[in-house]
């Protein structure tokens, strides 16, 4: 796959919203107007859509991503809704530039637009949930973290308060962001995470995401193209790997490993890169342990090491690992269908991070967790590598 022939030139994010003031599509036409004023590109000549399924707004409508073209004025030759989960906003990019190495689009549009505080269309009703987990009092993602989260601990051992270290890190770096949300712009200690209630024992409420609304969106085009339109910002994806339910055949598994094992190895061999050459980690974040499980995953250390790991580093924007410089998830909002290390990425590898930015701008390694699934850990995984040009 040409992966590298191809550049994400611009990117562009509201603010991080409690609750959207505005309606989805006019979040969408805001990205899309900084995105054409970015590049100079004429609407017109955006002919792929790619959007992140990962919507609470549209994912009662199946003609969700037809309909925002539709709403948007955008004729494309390419149309493409990704659904696999929190991997989904990565999954764009590759997606994307696969449409551009076939030749089915030349400029693609990646929109990561929700609003599912103001308007929840989420059906789980068809899920597993329902009849296996919810009669339980297993009611959602909180609580199979929480017995993710006891069993690494029975393994391995577990100090809180390096997962603390984690929480404060990333509050920090929303506290220099001015698109996260209000709401979380507020400085948190280590001792501020342990006293926070419990949501479903040993998760705290410091331990969990907050949805909230929001939009992002990415321009890309090949690297020939960009070049010709004098995009000299370009970042160029060199190595992306996904997986959907790990270990899914078999029966009796260690929750405590992902998928990220398999495609984070494939994705930084495509890159020509080992885990010790990444200069800056933005992994999802759902919960606080699931940075540290990535860590072990990816190989920064060994199984069962990820506290030790967390004690030993520095993870803040001008530290030895910077990690999550915009905040995270969990300190800026889960919002814009979970983009926000993606493009908080890119922003840094163009330099324009401001108070946050980190000094090695070599290369990025974002990653996507997409949906619990039963009796596992995570049943999606991606690993996305970004260079500059």
């Amino acid at each position: 796959m040409g992966l590298r022939d191809n550049a994400i030139v611009a990117y562009a994010e509201t603010k991080v919203m409690e609750k959207s003031d505005r309606d989805v599509w006019v979040l969408s036409g805001e990205i899309l107007e900084e995105l054409l004023d970015k590049t100079g590109i004429d609407k017109n000549e955006i002919d792929g859509l790619v959007m992140a399924g990962l919507s609470g707004t549209g994912a009662g409508n199946p003609f969700w991503a037809q309909t925002t073209a539709d709403v948007l004025g955008l004729e494309v030759g390419f149309c493409e809704q990704v659904h696999i989960g929190g991997c989904s906003a990565a999954g764009c990019v590759a997606r994307a530039a696969a449409a551009i190495d076939y030749g089915m689009c030349e400029v693609a549009f990646l929109l990561f637009a929700d609003t599912h505080v103001l308007e929840d269309h989420t059906d789980h009703s068809h899920s597993y949930r329902r009849e296996w987990t919810d009669p339980y009092g297993l009611m959602g993602p909180p609580g199979a973290f929480g017995l993710l989260s006891r069993r690494y601990e029975a393994q391995y051992g577990l100090d809180y308060r390096m997962l603390g270290k984690l929480a404060v890190t990333q509050r920090s770096h929303a506290l220099l962001n001015e698109n996260a949300c209000e709401k979380l712009r507020v400085p948190i200690t280590i001792d501020d995470y342990m006293n926070s209630r419990m949501i479903a024992d040993p998760i705290r409420l410091l331990d969990c995401v907050m949805r909230a609304d929001g939009a992002a969106g990415l321009m890309m085009m090949s690297r020939k193209r960009a070049k010709q339109k004098r995009l000299t910002k370009a970042i160029i994806p060199i190595g992306y790997a996904e997986l959907t339910n790990f270990k899914g055949g078999e029966n009796l598994v260690d929750v405590t490993k992902s998928g990220h094992e398999t495609c984070g190895k494939k994705a930084l061999d495509a890159a020509g890169l080992t885990i010790k050459d990444i200069a800056a980690f933005h992994p999802y974040d759902d919960f606080i342990i699931a940075i540290l499980l990535q860590f072990e995953a990816f190989g920064f250390c060994k199984a069962g090491a990820g506290v030790q790991f967390i004690r030993d580093h520095d993870f803040s924007y001008n530290g030895d690992l910077p990690l999550n410089t915009g905040g995270g998830q969990i300190s800026a909002g889960q919002a814009a269908c979970s983009s926000h290390n993606l493009v908080e990425a890119v922003r840094q590898l163009q330099g324009e991070a401001g108070k946050r930015q980190v000094k090695d701008t070599r290369n990025a390694l974002v990653t996507g967790i997409g949906w619990i699934n039963y009796g596992r850990n995570w049943g999606s995984s991606a690993a996305l590598v970004l260079v500059p040009e």
